[in-house]
């Protein structure tokens, strides 16, 4: 099973970023969090891997009913967005929450994850 929507955009790699941003919150999902992977790595090891950044989307709705479901639920959450630097453009990677919530047995939880992932998918389709 696919565990996230991929693909690869060719030009600015910051209009990517924005056209991304754009995309989810159309669908209602903010940034809760952002994290600079390239940044940290170079910082904390020396290391160069390239563009590397990790938006974490959080749609209110959707994570207090995911929260509803399974009160733990928490320790899987934001829906992961990535944005890495690859030749030849800017690949962006969504999350598929019906993957990332396979080893939790509840069937509600699968079907709630479904409708997020309807969201994401359709926000990732806005991303061309």
């Amino acid at each position: 099973m696919p565990y996230c929507m991929t693909k690869v955009l060719k030009g600015d790699p910051t209009e990517h970023e924005a056209k991304v941003r754009a995309a989810l919150a159309e669908q209602g999902f903010g940034i809760l969090s952002e994290i600079d992977v390239e940044a940290t790595l170079r910082a904390k090891l020396g290391a160069e891997i390239g563009r590397y950044k990790i938006l974490g989307a959080c749609n209110p709705a959707f994570a207090k009913g995911a929260l509803d479901l399974e009160p733990r639920i928490g320790v899987m959450l934001p829906c992961n967005v990535v944005l890495r630097g690859v030749e030849g453009g800017t690949e962006i990677s969504f999350v598929d929450p019906v993957a990332s919530m396979a080893a939790i047995d509840n069937p509600a939880l699968m079907a709630h994850a479904k409708a997020v992932g309807d969201k994401l998918r359709q926000a990732f389709e806005m991303t061309s």
